[in-house]
């Protein structure tokens, strides 16, 4: 089952070993109103985390042969949630995503898109696991060998592959510039795991993706509440930042029957 190292919540890095957690960082972020709400944590520790990626392993398999791939929709409005709609919607033909155990993928289903953006944290380092490659099929996982992660090389073939409106997920400002000069408008790109990213970054962000999301990120909400955006939610907010951005939250408002609305502020703590 390899090494695994991720990002789990409060932007704390994690190593799993063989379906083992072998090493739990500190976390950066000690409150997130998401965990708040849907797992009652209220300080993120260490031992929490642990306990967290630990019940993620027993649960539904992430980093191991065992991984559940499949999943229906968790939040209105997460990242993987839009993706898949918009997939099950036809504004993507495919999603350009990351998984534990495969690295770099090429997603058209939109349950699979969700069971593996929906499930896991930020991915800094995995290797493969072939029941996840498997599940997935090797033709669309960038690199069956080595599990690498790499979004510019994953766009490249899924334009290969033949698909031409292609969604994808972004973690640097230098991705999303990369991505939007090679694919022009037939991009839909996603900027996500913002918590830490650089004022550059989050620039290049807001030049270049679609969808934004806020995280624990101070830069990028510090822009966002200069500028004439759609924005979801006051406690980790997602801003649509163009005109396909527009219409993927407002297609996702109209699906879930959810109005456009201000939440009460509750910020993670602290921005970073």
């Amino acid at each position: 089952m390899g090494r695994h190292v991720i990002e789990a919540l409060g932007k704390t890095r994690v190593v799993i070993e063989d379906g083992k957690v072998t090493e739990v960082g500190g976390p950066q972020v000690e409150y997130c109103p998401l965990f708040a709400k849907h797992r009652g944590i209220q300080k993120i520790t260490p031992d929490i985390v642990r306990e967290n990626v630990e019940f993620r392993i027993r649960d539904f398999g992430m980093c191991t042969e065992s991984r559940k791939m499949r999943m229906k929709d968790f939040l209105s409005f997460g990242v993987s949630e839009l993706m898949g709609m918009a997939l099950t919607k036809g504004i993507i033909d495919c999603t350009v995503i990351v998984c534990e155990g495969a690295g770099t993928v090429i997603v058209t289903d939109p349950e699979l898109a969700q069971g593996i953006g929906g499930r896991i944290s930020g991915i800094l380092e995995t290797s493969p696991i072939e029941s996840v490659i498997n599940a997935i099929g090797k033709e669309r996982v960038l690199d069956p060998k080595t599990a690498k992660i790499d979004q510019v090389q994953g766009v490249t073939k899924a334009v290969t592959l033949g698909f031409r409106r292609i969604g994808v997920s972004v973690a640097t400002g230098k991705d999303a510039e990369t991505i939007r000069k090679k694919l022009e408008d037939s991009a839909v790109i996603f900027a996500v795991h913002t918590s830490k990213v650089s004022a550059s970054d989050a620039i290049k962000f807001l030049k270049n993706c679609d969808i934004v999301t806020a995280c624990a990120s101070k830069e990028v909400r510090s822009l966002m509440a200069e500028l004439d955006v759609v924005r979801y939610g006051n406690k980790v907010p997602i801003y649509a930042v163009s005109e396909i951005g527009k219409k993927i939250m407002t297609t996702r408002l109209e699906q879930t029957k959810t109005p456009l609305k201000t939440e009460p502020e509750d910020p993670p703590k602290p921005l970073i």
